[in-house]
């Protein structure tokens, strides 16, 4: 079944957010589900997700979606701008709304790095976390 595109491919929340992804060690992007996702050998960053009941509307369009440092999930949660996805959410992921910074220039684009940089690696096969480390990027 072919899922309608649920995005705009010149988005410029979307541009930074794949510069971003797009950086990482063999980080490729495809449409699944409608949205762009970011993976390796697995998905580590949706972007545009829905909440439970919510499926139909484009709220949450205009975010990104990641798995976070179980450390930092408690207080991901207590931010207004962070909601537990519909499907990802009982994985552990969450997503962060950018809408509420108001513009993209406006995103904390460093806490996004940061975030990604968690969901990498946590999803990434070992050898591609350490050309990673290799690199420096951290965080």
């Amino acid at each position: 079944m072919s899922h309608p595109r649920r995005f705009d491919p010149d988005d410029p929340y979307l541009e930074r957010l794949r510069r971003l992804c797009l950086a990482l060690p063999e980080a490729a992007e495809k449409v699944a589900h409608g949205r762009p996702t970011f993976h390796t050998v697995k998905v580590f960053a949706y972007y545009g997700g829905s909440v439970k009941g919510d499926h139909g509307s484009d709220r949450y369009g205009c975010s990104v979606l990641f798995v976070p440092d179980p450390d930092e999930r408690p207080a991901l949660l207590d931010d207004e701008r962070v909601f537990e996805p519909a499907y990802l959410g009982p994985s552990g992921w969450l997503g962060l709304d950018f809408r509420p910074a108001g513009s993209v220039e406006a995103v904390d684009w460093a806490e996004v790095g940061e975030l990604l940089d968690a969901s990498y690696r946590l999803t990434a096969p070992k050898r591609l976390v350490a050309a990673l480390d290799a690199r420096g990027d951290r965080g």
